[in-house]
């Protein structure tokens, strides 16, 4: 399976599609900060009909998961999870990719240094789904974050 990810201040889907406000960030400054992560499942034509789970995950650049600091939900980890099962439409061919798109949208506050958001789907993760920021000292000139 291949996952693609992107980084932006607002994400949603709608009609099967991804919609992307202010898309493909990679530095921002510190303080509150408005992330919208979307992410698109290319499920092979042999795995759908089959459900597959997913978490989508925060962690700092030793890997280690970052947590949430605000009440009521304190400590626990910052990540989405869920399911899905895709079919195949009367207009696909043997062979196509079938894409589901997910996006979520969250507050964060994290002091300086490197994140990454994180896929696991079905327990299992690779390198390229991944995508990192940079929260700097300071707002980067040219940025609205």
């Amino acid at each position: 399976m291949k996952v693609t990810l992107l980084l932006a201040d607002h994400v949603q889907v709608a009609e099967g599609k991804l919609f992307v406000s202010g898309g493909g960030w990679s530095f921002v400054g510190p303080g509150r900060l408005a992330c919208g992560v979307g992410v698109i499942f290319h499920v092979p034509w042999d795995e759908s009909g089959k459900r597959i789970n997913f978490r989508v995950r925060l962690v700092t650049e030793a890997g280690e998961v970052v947590r949430r600091e605000d009440p009521p939900n304190e400590d626990s980890p910052i990540e989405v999870a869920g399911e899905f099962e895709i079919g195949r439409p009367a207009y696909a061919q043997p062979g196509d990719d079938l894409y589901m798109p997910v996006a979520f949208n969250t507050q964060l506050q994290l002091k300086p240094g490197v994140y990454t958001w994180q896929v696991e789907v079905d327990g299992h993760t690779d390198e390229a789904w991944r995508s990192s920021f940079r929260v700097c000292e300071a707002t980067p000139s040219g940025t609205d974050n």
